[in-house]
C-alpha cells in the first residue's frame, strides 16, 4: 500500500530519532521519490536538525546576531505588531 503524506511526514520525524526499518525506508523513499512537497518537508526537517545541533554546540555566550542586528529586529517587530 502507497504512503500517504501523513506517514511521510510521520516517518521523516521517525527517522530523526532512529534508523527506519527495510521497509518503512523503502516505503518513505518512494513516496519521496514521487512528492515534491514531502521531498521539500524533508529537507526542511533535515536543515532544522542540523542547525539545532550546530547552535547547541556553540560555546555558551557566543551570540549569533550584533546588537545592532537584534535592534533592526526589535524595530522591526514593534513596527510590525503597530499594524
Amino acid at each position: 500500500m502507497m504512503t500517504n503524506c501523513r506517514e511521510a511526514a510521520a516517518l521523516c520525524s521517525e527517522r530523526l530519532d532512529r534508523r527506519l526499518p527495510l521497509g518503512k525506508r523503502i516505503a518513505l523513499a518512494l513516496h519521496l521519490a514521487l512528492c515534491s512537497l514531502c521531498r521539500r518537508y524533508a529537507k526542511q526537517m533535515l536543515f532544522l536538525e542540523k542547525s539545532c545541533a550546530e547552535l547547541a554546540a556553540r560555546p555558551s555566550g557566543e551570540d549569533a546576531l550584533s546588537p545592532q542586528a537584534r535592534e533592526r529586529i526589535r524595530a522591526r517587530i514593534r513596527e510590525k505588531s503597530r499594524l
